[in-house]
């Protein structure tokens, strides 16, 4: 029974030395054959700045990812969202809503309220804003089911769509 143990540690040392060796030698017939593969390229093509406005150094620069970019290029008053801080509440809604928004110009604005499928059930308010905090309040009419719908507010060109329970 000794003998048994004996051997089977003798066969897990002989069988572990064999996997660790491997991976040795596999690497370093992988680093020779990556050597010798990025020898022999070609340059099948060159890269060109087609800007109109490029420096005239021959130093480029390529960015191949910037999401910032363009409202670092924005004027600050193009990058002010019309419509903001929109917040609806109490929601479950029971009898009344309020909703209150900042405006950062004179719009008209259309607040909605939608079913799940985006059909028109109800126009709260369709009417032309000034700038500045907004606070409305409307009432909830009892002819809604209870459910789960959506405030659809327009000012402008932007539109922000929040999700109201009635209950």
């Amino acid at each position: 029974m000794k003998h048994n143990y004996f051997y089977t540690l003798i066969f897990s040392l002989i069988f572990l030395g064999t996997l660790l060796g491997l991976p040795n030698r596999a690497s370093a017939d992988a680093a020779s054959t990556l050597q010798d593969s990025t020898e022999n390229k070609t340059i099948l093509s060159k890269l060109s700045d087609t800007r109109t406005d490029r420096p005239k150094s021959a130093l480029y620069t390529f960015k191949p990812f910037a999401p910032y970019a363009p409202y670092l290029k924005m004027d600050h008053r193009e990058s002010a969202k019309t419509l903001s801080n929109v917040k609806i509440y109490p929601n479950p809604i029971s009898e009344q809503l309020n909703l209150t928004f900042k405006l950062s110009k004179t719009v008209n604005v259309s607040i909605k309220i939608m079913d799940a499928l985006g059909n028109e059930i109800n126009t709260l308010l369709s009417e032309e804003l000034e700038e500045g905090n907004q606070v409305h309040t409307f009432s909830i009419k009892s002819n809604l089911n209870s459910g789960f719908y959506f405030i659809r507010i327009m000012a402008g060109t932007e539109t922000v769509v929040k999700r109201i329970q009635i209950v």
